[in-house]
């Protein structure tokens, strides 16, 4: 895609990133509304089972993953119109969802800035190496890689290691701004919390709340590492990288069923959300329906999908994700290939 093609790609969406206050004060209803009914009638089945309790607090859980990407657009300052109103539904749907605003909003510009460059991967990311970086790495090195890529790790203690650590605390070179929100952020949490375990007792507490930080954790960093871990995703050096590029080849459409797309905040589109991110999600769908060239992004589908988790390292040479076997063999294959240049007695 030439630039003139591309200044023509993200003007055609430009109409678009328009956030509207009546459109993000209806999602704002219908997503707190439901997940707070939802909590109740969680509490409510526990005086009859446990195990319908459970199931209808997973439920709730689905909300919270609408209700962060309600908070991912305010970090955009793209789900309501003025910069202050984004910024307090930004920080209560923050603490509902446990993120703190002013780091997350700093650490996903980044992402977005830096998508799909290999020379500047690290914040906001899911960590990548390249089949290179992984056969030079060390022993403890590869070890830890192949553990954080291990689906038990990243989506069984993934959602643990986001909520209790990782959003708790900053960077060591963090403004104040951005510490004293984090700090914010956990203190409200907590007397919340505390509140809650005081009004109903700490086993009700725990067998509502798990399970909804649990279903809403896995599903999150599902959605974020799916849209960017696919087979020919878009990944290059400094030198080449590109922004539209990053946007349109490096993240997927997800198409999903109507109703989970309607629960994911239509993220799916991650495509146009990446082209312009000030794009609100409640116009995504619009946004991509109406652009001819965004319906030739990469779609994956809820079955194609599963095909993301083998993949485990990025192949530079030919520009695809691969397996840690098929690593190894095309590191083999090169090896033999360059023993064969340097004794060309051999190919005899």
């Amino acid at each position: 895609m030439d630039k003139q093609k591309q200044r023509e790609l993200k003007k055609s969406v430009a109409p678009y990133a328009k956030p509207e206050t009546r459109s993000g004060v209806v999602q704002l209803i219908n997503t707190l509304l439901p997940f707070l009914i939802l909590w109740g009638i969680s509490y409510w089945t526990l005086s009859i089972s446990p195990w319908i309790a459970i199931p209808v607090a997973m439920l709730a859980g689905g909300f919270v993953i609408r209700i962060f990407i309600i908070f991912h657009d305010c970090t955009h300052q793209s789900f309501m119109k003025g910069k202050q109103a984004n910024r307090i539904v930004g920080n209560i749907t923050g603490i509902l969802t446990l993120f703190p605003f002013e780091k997350w909003k700093r650490d996903h510009a980044i992402h977005h800035a830096t998508s799909g460059n290999l020379d500047k991967r690290g914040t906001g990311d899911i960590w990548v190496m390249t089949v290179e970086e992984y056969m030079e790495a060390s022993f403890w090195q590869r070890l830890i890689y192949r553990l954080y890529r291990n689906p038990i790790v990243m989506f069984g203690l993934g959602p643990l290691y986001l909520f209790l650590i990782s959003n708790r605390f900053n960077r060591k070179d963090a403004p104040k701004k951005e510490r004293l929100n984090t700090h914010m952020t956990t203190v409200i949490a907590v007397v919340m919390y505390s509140l809650v375990i005081w009004a109903i007792g700490w086993e009700a507490f725990l067998i509502i709340q798990l399970p909804i930080l649990y279903v809403s954790g896995v599903l999150g960093i599902w959605l974020f590492y799916v849209q960017h871990q696919f087979e020919d995703s878009y990944y290059e050096d400094e030198s080449e990288w590109d922004f539209v590029k990053a946007a349109v080849d490096g993240s997927s459409y997800y198409k999903l069923p109507k109703w989970l797309e309607w629960v994911s905040g239509s993220i799916g589109y991650h495509h146009v959300h990446h082209l312009s991110p000030r794009v609100p999600n409640y116009k995504l769908e619009e946004a991509h329906n109406s652009t001819p060239p965004l319906q030739k992004a990469t779609t994956i589908t809820l079955l194609t999908s599963l095909e993301s988790i083998r993949f485990r390292l990025y192949d530079t040479d030919h520009k695809v994700f691969v397996t840690f076997k098929e690593a190894k063999e095309r590191i083999k294959q090169q090896q033999k290939e360059r023993a064969l240049r340097k004794s060309p007695s051999l190919q005899e």
